[in-house]
């Protein structure tokens, strides 16, 4: 009798020290089942992959959030809901979509975006949209006569924001006395870039400027050297743009590859 007691006192001794260790490793125990600290883990990178900061109250709605996910497992498996063919159809698809990205993302480790790359698309882009942009004032009309009549007002002193505000069909730039802020000239139709082009700073349309819109009476205000945002502060957008088509090109690759019957 003296024996068994000793035994077991010994075997609960033994599992009130293990059970501590037990918690250690894992998150929980639910319905006799480890939940093991691993999953938290893979949680917690997900949430911070997604930019958000994993801090201690975050840790410990992850920890609650895999004790629920365990709970209803539980449940789920009881019912034998894994048996069902609509369950099975859709851990394929999900298998499927987990592989592939596995895929396009171990091409993208072996394949990333150089600097020297980059660079060359950035000089690209900058050769393709160099030179002047134009910052110019327009009022629009629908009939010349009242366009030669503006411009004629303008001569005799009338101020060009006062008018755009008050004539202009082009609500937009109206309200701003006519301002259009600056750019390139590929930015608007033939006729009325070609017109702005030809002015100097200040100077004003002689006569009215016809196209698809109605007429239009243009002064040029300033010119510069086209704006483009530094490297640098472009780098990122390039390269994912870059990764992009290198992944494009890979996929393409592997579909023209593929015997398809």
């Amino acid at each position: 009798m003296t024996m068994k007691f000793l035994s077991a006192v010994a075997t609960a001794v033994m599992l009130s020290t293990l059970a501590p260790l037990a918690l250690a490793q894992n998150v929980a125990i639910v319905n006799g089942k480890a939940v093991p600290k691993s999953r938290l883990e893979m949680l917690s990178q997900q949430v911070a992959r997604s930019g958000k900061p994993v801090t201690p109250e975050m840790q410990g709605q992850l920890r609650e959030e895999i004790i629920a996910r365990e709970i209803f497992i539980q449940e789920a498996q009881k019912l034998g809901l894994e048996a069902t063919p609509d369950f099975k159809d859709q851990l394929e698809l999900a298998h499927q979509t987990l592989l592939i990205r596995e895929l396009f993302s171990d091409f993208q480790k072996k394949n990333p975006v150089t600097d020297a790359e980059a660079k060359a698309e950035y000089d690209k882009y900058a050769a393709a949209n160099g030179g002047k942009e134009y910052r110019a004032r327009h009022i629009l009309v629908e009939k010349e006569e009242a366009a030669k009549a503006i411009i004629a007002q303008l001569k005799k002193g009338g101020k060009f924001e006062d008018i755009a505000k008050k004539s202009s069909k082009d609500a937009g730039s109206g309200a701003k006395g006519g301002d259009l802020d600056w750019a390139a000239p590929g930015n608007y139709v033939p006729e009325f870039s070609e017109a702005m082009t030809k002015l100097t700073k200040g100077q004003l349309t002689e006569k009215p400027v016809k196209s698809q819109f109605g007429f239009h009476i243009i002064r040029l205000d300033d010119v510069r050297d086209v704006q483009l945002p530094k490297f640098d502060d472009v780098k990122p957008q390039i390269a994912q743009q870059l990764q992009q088509q290198k992944l494009g090109k890979f996929q393409e690759s592997l579909r023209a590859k593929a015997k398809v019957e």
